[in-house]
């Protein structure tokens, strides 16, 4: 009986060991929406005024990933680099962004799954989200965006909005380029260090973009799809190959723009107002 209790404790342990990691809640998580509103209160008043809000989109991402890529990747770094700067918080995911003409259909609005919204909704969005964190006594919003076609946008509102506040500095909007920056700058240079050619490593849904989602999480990736991805091509919604793509390689870049990120963050929250 001892004998097949310990292969039925062993049989759950492995069980358990093969389950996803839970996501951390309750009045320790650095993310909002797992607070309550006096735990949200009381972070603030003991120093935790840094929110970070998480952009992403819904977008294709070629056949063998997800069309959430951008949102659980930038969930995931947000959180990441929240727990690096200690008293930072982070907002609920934006999954709705500019992604092109929705008729007739343009840029990734041409595949199934897309979902797009124009500019000026997109930056009425980001502003109410901004003026709602000042309102509750947050010092620094910093947007965090994972998708390179609204970069811009974020930049408008901080811009618009901290000249708007001028007189009253208790909050400032920070749009962190930095963050989406390096992935098209640092991290590829890395990856041609490593031997990789830049029709390799690709823009969207090539081998840095798709190592990326590999390294904050497997399960967007089809890895079966790996192997025949070669073939694919704007057509298909990929540009660049990401037949090679690897969490190895991904992990390069993650840290990457973590660290980046860290240090911009901690360099504008100090500056004076």
């Amino acid at each position: 009986m001892a004998v097949i209790a310990m292969k039925l404790l062993g049989c759950l342990l492995l069980a358990c060991a093969a389950l996803p990691a839970a996501h951390a809640t309750g009045p320790q998580s650095k993310q909002l929406e797992d607070l309550t509103w006096t735990e949200v209160r009381d972070r603030i008043a003991a120093g935790s005024t840094t929110i970070l809000v998480p952009i992403g989109g819904t977008e294709q991402n070629g056949p063998h990933m997800v069309l959430g890529k951008h949102n659980t990747r930038v969930r995931i770094l947000a959180g990441e680099i929240a727990q690096r700067l200690g008293t930072a918080l982070v907002a609920p995911v934006i999954a709705y962004v500019p992604e092109g003409s929705i008729h007739p259909p343009a840029a990734h609005m041409r595949f199934p799954g897309t979902i797009s919204i124009s500019e000026p909704t997109f930056e009425a969005l980001l502003e109410s989200t901004a003026r709602s964190f000042k309102q509750h006594g947050f010092r620094d919003v910093v947007f965090l965006g994972d998708h390179g076609g609204y970069q811009k946008n974020e930049q408008n509102v901080a811009t618009r909005l901290n000249r708007a506040w001028a007189s009253d500095p208790a909050c400032r909007v920070h749009a962190l380029l930095d963050y989406y920056n390096v992935t098209q700058n640092a991290y590829v240079a890395t990856l041609k260090q490593q031997g990789y050619s830049a029709a390799e490593i690709g823009l969207h849904a090539g081998l840095a973009d798709t190592s990326l989602a590999l390294a904050v999480d497997k399960s967007l990736v089809r890895t079966d799809l790996l192997a025949s991805s070669a073939k694919a091509s704007q057509r298909d919604g990929v540009t660049g190959d990401p037949h090679r793509a690897s969490a190895e390689l991904g992990q390069l870049g993650v840290q990457q723009i973590i660290q980046t990120s860290v240090s911009a963050i901690q360099a504008l929250t100090r500056a004076p107002r």
